[in-house]
């Protein structure tokens, strides 16, 4: 039998926005987050600002997540992870799991929004020491210090002068077959940068980057500010291992500008990791039996491959990062998509 409620797996940006949109569009949504909040990875992981919009980020989800808590359309469940899926577009029968209480319910369509995950620096590039020295951090890391307004070189807990972003750290990285860019680290180190900047004006900042990738409105918002307004120093160059020297780090690469060695020495060493599908995103997609491309995120595109929220089974669509990288703009956008797709196709099969 038809049902007229639609599933929103996840309850990050993406998830939270899909169901404020259906409920908006005059359906009836269930929620379900394994977490016990709502909030997604800027909550979970701390978010000081959100880029490109300079929002405080527990401000910004907060607002998200009271409009589909505070919507008589939405049923949120907490703690909850779907099973088991069976049926069709229109008619599905999912089977979740609530606290360790077991239940079923019939939707007509589903959206996975089960997000990414950090790239794990410890994980494969071990030159960087990341798991050795504490002064080797990563985005998050340093995300929580600015969330603190307290960035300070964790081996002795004082202010750094000296701070190096290191970029693509898990992308574009042939080697551990992630091949793709992630789109948003490369913003997101340099709106830290300026933050940086903000919170300790002496100190020097500095990006080493293979290629600065600025798309959209970003080169003006942040890029060429962090260069003209907070000297921020970008440096074109690989980094190939980092070591201890004299109390601080030493790090060795080369300048590709300069076709040259280099050698120096840093306070505090940023890795700028990239996005990964998430544990959830990998799980959903083999129990709901919806395709991954090679890197294990959702394949998106649909049969004509120009639908950016349909997946290989119909009725179900993804929204956010779970189909790959994606910055919080997109997430939102697709989100609203895929709320409209699954709208429709409940309205047409009940017709």
């Amino acid at each position: 039998m038809t049902s007229n409620k639609i599933l929103v797996i996840g309850g990050g940006p993406a998830g939270l926005e899909a169901a404020r949109s259906v409920a908006e569009l005059g359906g009836d949504v269930v929620l379900i987050e394994k977490r016990a909040r709502l909030g997604g990875t800027p909550d979970r992981e701390n978010y000081a600002k959100l880029t490109h919009h300079w929002r405080d980020a527990s401000e910004a989800m907060g607002e998200l997540a009271a409009s589909v808590t505070n919507n008589p359309n939405v049923e949120v469940k907490y703690q909850a992870e779907v099973k088991g899926l069976s049926g069709s577009a229109g008619s599905f029968t999912v089977q979740i799991e609530t606290g360790g209480a077991a239940e079923s319910l019939e939707v007509g369509a589903v959206i996975v929004a089960t997000g990414f995950q950090h790239f794990d620096p410890g994980r494969a590039t071990q030159y960087y020491n990341y798991y050795s020295f504490p002064d080797v951090i990563t985005l998050t890391d340093l995300e929580k210090m600015l969330k603190e307004h307290k960035v300070v070189r964790p081996s002795n807990g004082e202010a750094p002068e000296k701070v190096a972003f290191i970029q693509c750290v898990g992308s574009r990285d042939r080697q551990i077959g992630n091949e793709y860019c992630s789109k948003v680290c490369c913003g997101i180190a340099s709106k830290q940068a300026i933050e940086i900047k903000e919170q300790l004006p002496g100190a020097k900042v500095f990006i080493f980057y293979i290629d600065m990738r600025m798309y959209g409105y970003w080169e003006n918002e942040i890029y060429w500010p962090a260069q003209e307004k907070y000297k921020v120093n970008y440096v074109k160059g690989v980094v190939s291992e980092v070591l201890p020297k004299n109390g601080k780090l030493l790090m060795r690469g080369e300048d590709t500008t300069m076709s040259r060695p280099m050698e120096v020495t840093m306070d505090l060493i940023v890795l700028s990791v990239g996005m990964e599908p998430s544990a959830g995103t990998r799980s959903i997609a083999q129990l709901l039996d919806i395709r991954q491309n090679k890197y294990g995120f959702v394949e998106a595109g649909g049969e004509s491959g120009l639908d950016p929220v349909a997946t290989s089974r119909p009725g179900i669509f993804v929204a956010g990062a779970a189909s790959g990288p994606a910055d919080l703009d997109d997430s939102i956008s697709r989100a609203g998509l895929a709320a409209a797709r699954a709208v429709a196709l409940v309205r047409k099969e009940l017709a």
